[in-house]
């Protein structure tokens, strides 16, 4: 699988998980907020910090509706209203990308129209993250790809086919790809969520794949990780009681650092595949395994029967599987009870 750079970052399998805080839209309309988001994500560990980089009146209509889900966590009368109480300006996404740079964590931010798509190129992003809602947005998506950067791309609420017609639009200009398996849903419940989704994916697209998550836990994005995404995204709130469409199904701080570490622990479990004995278990092996032992004093010249013999740890004579080779042969000198029966001792 080719593997994937954002910035000095690279992504796939030989590398470490790029783990992906998706702030969005949880900084509420403030740009201090917004910073203090980019604070965190840096202190829990993340690769990058994501934000949502929109212009309202070309996204959404002023009659279009709002979700079920966030009519339980916004009372603006509309989408449109919901969404304009969230959007920062331009000058304030040059600022917050200029502070994540100060901060030493790579910025990001998901485009939902050509200009933010503009906007978001002349400040820099290494790369684009483009979401579930757009994929089906091709002259978006062959926008995005004109300006050459890797694009991470989300599959949720996307048939197999709809996920074909993105993938064709972007051959024309080949760019590096990770395709992000989600299911779209503040919170998903982890009754909706195939993990094994990821495989198909990258079987019948060959592409790397990642997980973007919207459970409420983290064990899906831990085991996502072992199951080979290369990519995780994960919502992320300073607090998950404050008004918005997607605090409720954010972690706060403290569990995206355990998620976080929990990630890192898993790949380091992960290894390379070859069994081979590990230097505390050559240590432990002399100890644990079992040789075999006299059962009894023995004397010199004594041909040596079964219930004469027992099996006992420590390792340090013949191994027991061998016991039917010995049964029958003389020792050459006499052995005490509970001492190891080697080779040498035997003719």
């Amino acid at each position: 699988m080719k593997n994937i750079k954002i910035k000095d970052t690279s992504i796939g399998n030989e590398h470490p998980c790029f783990i992906i805080a998706e702030a969005g839209v949880n900084h509420n309309g403030s740009l201090n907020i917004a910073k203090k988001l980019v604070d965190a994500a840096k202190d829990v560990g993340s690769d990058a910090v994501k934000f949502q980089t929109f212009k309202t009146d070309s996204v959404v209509t002023k009659s279009a509706p709002k979700a079920e889900y966030q009519k339980k966590f916004s009372n603006a009368p509309s989408q449109y209203d919901m969404i304009k109480k969230l959007e920062l300006s331009a000058d304030e996404f040059r600022e917050l990308s200029d502070y994540a740079k100060e901060k030493g964590i790579i910025f990001l931010s998901s485009p939902f129209d050509e200009e933010s798509v503009d906007l978001l190129d002349e400040i820099g992003v290494p790369a684009f993250k483009l979401g579930s809602g757009e994929i089906t947005n091709l002259p978006l998506i062959k926008h995005i790809i004109s300006k050459g950067k890797p694009l991470i791309l989300s599959t949720g609420m996307a048939s197999l086919c709809e996920i074909e017609d993105a993938i064709t639009a972007i051959k024309d200009k080949p760019i590096d790809l990770t395709l992000m398996y989600c299911v779209t849903n503040y919170p998903a419940s982890v009754e909706e969520v195939d993990l094994n989704i990821m495989n198909t994916l990258h079987n019948t697209f060959k592409f790397p794949v990642g997980f973007s998550d919207h459970t409420m836990g983290i064990e899906l994005t831990v085991a996502a990780v072992a199951l080979g995404a290369c990519v995780i995204e994960k919502h992320f709130t300073l607090d998950r009681n404050l008004e918005g469409p997607d605090h409720k199904a954010s972690l706060e701080p403290e569990e995206f650092k355990t998620m976080v570490d929990s990630i890192r622990n898993v790949e380091k479990g992960m290894g390379n595949g070859v069994k081979k004995l590990t230097d505390n278990e050559l240590s432990i092996k002399k100890m644990a395994r079992k040789s075999i032992m006299a059962g009894r004093d023995i004397q010199k010249g004594e041909i040596l029967k079964k219930d004469m013999l027992t099996i006992k740890r420590p390792e340090t004579g013949i191994y027991p599987k061998y016991i039917d080779l010995i049964i029958g042969k003389k020792v050459n000198k006499p052995v005490l009870k509970d001492e190891p029966i080697k080779w040498d001792l035997l003719k």
